[in-house]
């Protein structure tokens, strides 16, 4: 709760909302001596679309595309959580190539979003040529993305057992040119930004987090590693294929908001080396292996008929998950995200419940500007890296 205010001199101030709340709305009030910040107590607006609710009813397509709400900016990973629960629920297995079309995804949709944490970041700060520069790497991986799953956004491309759709003629040489592209960018952005002074001023020192504090809050991600804890959970748990490809995590010690920088510099360049060595060693096979359960279910199936036959992007059969329990979780650019799944027998879970990083991550914010300058509010919520979509969904 806000501090009441027993001294003339002190204000209670209204920071936002400043656009109507179609992507969320956050509110701090803030009570301030002078620029000192004294307390903060934010206010979270609706956004809610009752995903959780929702995906245990018949009839609903919650847990097939509008997971890509959540935080729609890394969509892959809001689709990549959603089919692992069940398969590690089922115990489904995924083909090689698949696995390695997935990582591929992952990352390009890593680089993407810490691509738009990147720019507005920035112009929160007061420097606007970032904001126009990440726009150009942001538009290849669209294309990338749009000539694989058909969508630049909201892709609807992970299925149960694989992916929908198998790489394109020609993807894979794009990839690989866009690799190369990319490290440039980076080069260009360090050189831009990393040594500053303007920018050192603003982000250093500021919003500390210290290595025992960040682990007491539930922190993941960036926000963890960039306080000197390395966990990052394609190491951790080896999903996917992660643990065939040589890369290494990235962290910082100092926990202010210039190590949540450069720990997500560091990650988009990392992303680069496993998609190139997942693009030189992708094997064949299929990307699937629901096709064989699709048409054995019966033999005049729906599935044999001749307009399913040769679609590209195919849904996955439904089948039942039995009753247990599981929790599973992948490393999204913004940390931990992980979905508690209780399955009941039925093809529609008994209880769906989201563990989004923003929302976690969110929760340290009144202590981060606590005895701060106003100014560096602005730095700080930047730096923690939240989408609405996920914060209240």
């Amino acid at each position: 709760m806000t501090v009441p205010v027993t001294r003339k001199d002190l204000m209670i101030v209204n920071m936002g909302p400043h656009h109507p709340s179609m992507h969320g709305v956050l509110r701090l009030i803030l009570t301030l001596d002078g620029e000192d910040v004294i307390d903060c107590e934010p206010i979270l607006g609706y956004l809610h679309r009752g995903m959780e609710k929702n995906s245990g009813k018949p009839n609903n397509s919650t847990i097939s595309t509008y997971v890509t709400r959540w935080d729609y900016l890394a969509t892959m990973f809001t689709e990549a959580i959603t089919v692992n629960a069940p398969e590690k629920l089922e115990n489904v297995q995924v083909p090689q190539r698949a696995s390695y079309i997935r990582v591929i995804m992952l990352e390009l949709s890593r680089i993407a979003s810490h691509l738009l944490w990147l720019g507005p970041f920035m112009a929160d700060i007061g420097a606007q040529t970032p904001f126009f520069y990440i726009f150009r790497e942001r538009e290849l991986i669209y294309n990338l993305f749009e000539a694989a799953t058909g969508m630049r956004m909201m892709h609807n491309y992970f299925r149960i057992g694989g992916v929908a759709a198998d790489l394109p003629y020609g993807w894979i040489e794009k990839c690989f040119d866009f690799c190369d592209y990319f490290l440039t960018g980076v080069v260009e952005y360090q050189k831009l930004i990393t040594r500053n002074p303007i920018f050192l001023e603003r982000v250093e020192g500021v919003g500390i987090i210290g290595g025992e504090e960040a682990v007491n809050w539930g922190l993941s991600g960036p926000m963890l590693r960039a306080s000197g804890i390395q966990w990052d959970l394609r190491k951790v748990d080896n999903y996917e294929c992660y643990n065939e490809f040589d890369w290494e995590i990235q962290w910082q010690k100092e926990g202010d908001s210039l190590a949540r920088y450069l720990v997500r510099i560091g990650e988009m360049k990392e992303s680069i080396k496993m998609i190139q060595q997942a693009l030189e060693g992708i094997p064949g096979g299929p990307y699937e292996n629901l096709e064989v359960r699709r048409f054995d279910r019966a033999k005049n199936s729906e599935w044999n008929d001749f307009a399913y036959r040769f679609i590209s992007k195919k849904p996955s059969p439904n089948f039942e998950l039995s009753k247990q329990e599981l929790y599973a979780r992948v490393e999204a650019p913004k940390g931990e995200l992980g979905i508690y799944l209780i399955g009941d027998n039925s093809v529609f879970p008994w209880r769906w419940k989201i563990r989004p990083p923003g929302f976690i991550n969110l929760q340290i914010l009144p202590e981060l500007v606590k005895r701060m300058k106003l100014a560096d509010i602005m730095t700080i919520l930047g730096s923690i890296d939240i989408i609405m979509g996920e914060v209240d969904r």
